[in-house]
């Protein structure tokens, strides 16, 4: 499902290849965006292609809408999949999401009604993808701000049925929980110990932020700040309760300096090293 190291990883971000190159205790693995690097050349592939020689690398996707309502853009995935016959990455993932219609693309990762149609929809779509890569994918749970009406099942019995009927792996995304969570006046841990954690395969972290509402806060996942102490403590309970797992922490928006991004990595380290310790 994934060849990643259980320990922490870091979103490569080309103004630290430097800082990275110099730290003698870089990450264990590194994540790139796919849709950054699906020029045929350039600075970006110099830095990857170096990047790659020396680490674990994992392949995140962000323009596949595997659950719009039309079918899979065919150009999309041949480049996609010309990237990852090219770096041969350890894990390939993408969303619970869409993000297009028709030729209109958005840039949004937009929420889905769990209905059997969009399950149907959502499976075909990732069958396609994994048979067009040659290799099972994972599927994130998303970040949302709405509820649907037509929504037939809870999203974690939704992700157990992808998970089952698509033989893909799951991406767990804590702190898209908690915001979800918060959103929904729900409890994150009622919510994972629903998630079917027996198909998760890497784990995301990140840091968000949040608008006060009349109804009450409402969180954005912005990747803008670092991991919120409350998501710490839901990851260290993950983890105690499913063991050591791939984690990478994101932060896409208002970049910090290397030695800021590595100090949240190595947080993760310690909880992972933690879970080896006990187990």
């Amino acid at each position: 499902m994934t060849r990643l190291p259980a320990r922490a990883g870091l979103g490569f971000k080309p103004q630290h290849f430097a800082a990275i190159r110099r730290d003698p205790n870089p990450p264990a693995f590194f994540e790139v965006h796919a849709e950054n690097y699906m020029g045929a050349g350039g600075l970006p592939h110099a830095q990857l292609t170096a990047l790659r020689a020396d680490h674990a690398i994992s392949v995140h996707g962000v323009g596949l809408s595997i659950g719009g309502d039309g079918p899979l853009d065919g150009a999309h995935l041949a480049r996609l999949r010309a990237l990852c016959d090219r770096y041969q990455p350890e894990s390939f993932s993408e969303h619970l999401a869409w993000s297009s219609h028709g030729a209109e693309y958005l840039n949004d990762l937009l929420p889905l009604p769990y209905t059997p149609a969009t399950l149907d929809r959502v499976c075909d779509h990732i069958d396609r993808v994994q048979e067009a890569l040659g290799r099972p994918m994972l599927l994130e749970n998303p970040a949302t701000y709405l509820l649907f009406a037509a929504s037939t099942q809870p999203e974690t019995e939704f992700l157990a049925r992808i998970a089952a009927r698509t033989g893909c792996g799951l991406l767990l995304d804590v702190n898209n929980v908690f915001v979800s969570c918060t959103n929904h006046r729900a409890d994150p841990r009622a919510y994972l110990a629903d998630f079917p954690m027996q198909a998760v395969a890497e784990i995301h972290l990140g840091g968000h932020a949040a608008e006060d509402l009349p109804g009450g806060p409402l969180l954005i996942d912005s990747h803008g700040a670092a991991v919120a102490d409350p998501v710490w403590s839901l990851y260290a309970e993950v983890i105690a309760r499913i063991g050591p797992c791939p984690t990478l922490v994101e932060w896409d928006n208002d970049l910090p300096d290397w030695p800021v991004l590595a100090a949240e990595a190595a947080r993760a380290d310690r909880i992972l090293t933690g879970a080896h310790t006990h187990a």
